[in-house]
């Protein structure tokens, strides 16, 4: 199980994921939009959506370093703008700790089936940090 930062910022993931990525000389980063995961053509995703990041992550220092740029409408705030994820591959054990979380708390995503994950949600706890919780059953997502 890893606990990883997710950094959000506010259209400009890519600037940043890629100024990081020189600063720490890490390998270049895969970047996933939110348009690279709109498989559905009867979807509502927005246009201004479609280039925005939705997932891009670095290795730095042995540990993943997430990004994604806020959805569009979503507010987004300096200093509220960093998750933790919880990557596990025991469903079991994500499930009872988003099921904790979420006692005072607010679900954001309910614990779902994804194309990334069989297991994914998110849910800020009773102290406003914001969780995700991902199962990791060995598929990696790979953008067309």
């Amino acid at each position: 199980m890893t606990v990883n930062a997710y950094l959000i910022f506010n259209g400009n993931t890519r600037e940043a994921v890629e100024f990081y990525s020189k600063a720490f000389q890490t390998e270049k980063p895969q970047i996933m939009t939110f348009g690279d995961a709109d498989n559905d053509p009867n979807s509502k995703l927005p246009e201004e959506a479609k280039n925005l990041v939705m997932h891009a992550n670095i290795k730095l220092s042995g540990s993943d370093i997430m990004f994604s740029d806020t959805f569009p409408g979503n507010p987004y705030t300096v200093g509220n703008n960093i998750t933790l994820a919880i990557v596990s591959d025991d469903e079991a054990y994500i499930r009872s700790s988003f099921s904790a979380l979420q006692e005072g708390g607010e679900v954001t995503m309910e614990l779902q089936k994804t194309f990334w994950s069989p297991c994914y949600g998110s849910v800020r706890d009773r102290f406003g940090v914001e969780w995700q919780f991902n199962l990791d059953d060995g598929t990696v997502f790979q953008p067309e």
